[in-house]
């Protein structure tokens, strides 16, 4: 029977999801919870043998970010355990600066970004751009470290902010333009004990500043995105409408049946980089050209499928060249079970 490890973050119950997909094969699963953050984490995954590691990295603040990154950095090269989703993949989540740079040496299409720590470069860089222009933080998920800047004066004001001891702030609380807010909050009423965990979020994402470097992205208008996800050979796609001038982070989705290409260019990505769970936010621009915006190994579910094909839940598979629609309920448990199917794969093919 595989020995599995789930290397859990700072948050109390943010790996609950493997835990309940391990759950529904524990007949032939053994598993431990494994705190990357805690002093003995190493001592732990050494002690026993394990066939695989399951990761939740975490996705709120700098500190716990880089932590878990340099931990997951040392089991890729010194333990010969497979890591789900891949190293990789865990490094360019909620890691703007990184992911930026990837896909600019990788020849990855995406808009213009260019990365700032120095001062005087940034405000050189500004005077000569068109507005507007889009301000990220590095870590910022959903839409909450994205500012649309309209004019240089307000340039100004930010690159300002970025250099001082306060430095940049993301959104921290309800998104209260997120949609669906009254369906979202019914689940507290339900289970109260959840508040407690929301409200140490939102202390630790408040906590949370980035100063010494800004993130400037090229503004591109867009009506939606496309959010396509990949979790192993399985796909889906569906469309993130606007809330104002952003999607990312939008709950408002439209089911229209995907076009085959935009599986095709993810595929062609996930193989490239052997990668194994991503959702591939993407848009088009004036020419027609596909853009990624985002790419996140864990992300947010807040229906219970990814796509509706002609109104059908389902996936779809490449299979003898072709794409192929197969009908079924794929994203239970937020699409977790999925991925541990796809992680079993890494234990089989060794």
């Amino acid at each position: 029977m595989p020995k599995i490890a789930i290397l859990a973050n700072e948050l109390e119950d943010d790996h609950i999801y493997w835990v309940k997909a391990i759950n529904e094969f524990s007949n032939r699963l053994s598993y431990n919870i494994i705190k990357l953050t805690h002093a003995d984490w190493l001592d732990q995954l050494t002690n026993e043998k394990y066939d695989l590691l399951l990761a939740k990295p975490p996705g709120l603040t700098a500190k716990f970010k880089q932590l878990y990154d340099e931990r997951i950095h040392i089991l890729e090269h010194a333990l010969n355990i497979p890591i789900y989703p891949s190293p990789l993949e865990i490094y360019i989540y909620e890691n703007k600066r990184y992911f930026y740079s990837w896909m600019e040496a990788n020849n990855l299409p995406h808009a213009r970004t260019r990365i700032f720590y120095d001062q005087k470069e940034a405000m050189n860089y500004i005077a000569k751009v068109d507005f507007p222009i889009v301000g990220k933080t590095n870590i910022g998920a959903s839409g909450s470290g994205v500012k649309v800047i309209n004019n240089l004066n307000d340039a100004h004001n930010y690159i300002n902010q970025a250099f001082t001891k306060k430095g940049v702030s993301k959104r921290w609380g309800p998104n209260f333009s997120k949609g669906g807010l009254i369906r979202r909050g019914a689940k507290y009423f339900v289970n109260p004990s959840e508040i407690k965990n929301k409200v140490s979020i939102y202390k630790s994402q408040k906590s949370d500043s980035q100063n010494g470097f800004v993130i400037f992205q090229q503004f591109i208008p867009h009506d939606f995105e496309w959010r396509i996800v990949a979790i192993g050979d399985s796909y889906f796609a569906h469309k993130k409408l606007k809330i104002g001038e952003k999607a990312s982070g939008s709950t408002l989705k439209n089911y229209d049946n995907p076009p085959s290409y935009l599986f095709t260019f993810a595929r062609e990505i996930m193989e490239k980089f052997h990668l194994t769970s991503q959702a591939i936010d993407v848009f088009e621009d004036v020419d027609g050209r596909i853009l990624i915006n985002e790419m996140q190994c864990i992300f947010g579910q807040s229906d219970q499928y990814q796509m509706l094909v002609d109104g059908k839940r389902g996936r779809y598979k490449f299979i003898d060249q072709l794409w192929v629609f197969e009908e079924g309920e794929f994203n239970r448990n937020s699409s977790f079970n999925l991925r541990l199917e796809s992680a079993f794969k890494l234990i089989s093919d060794k």
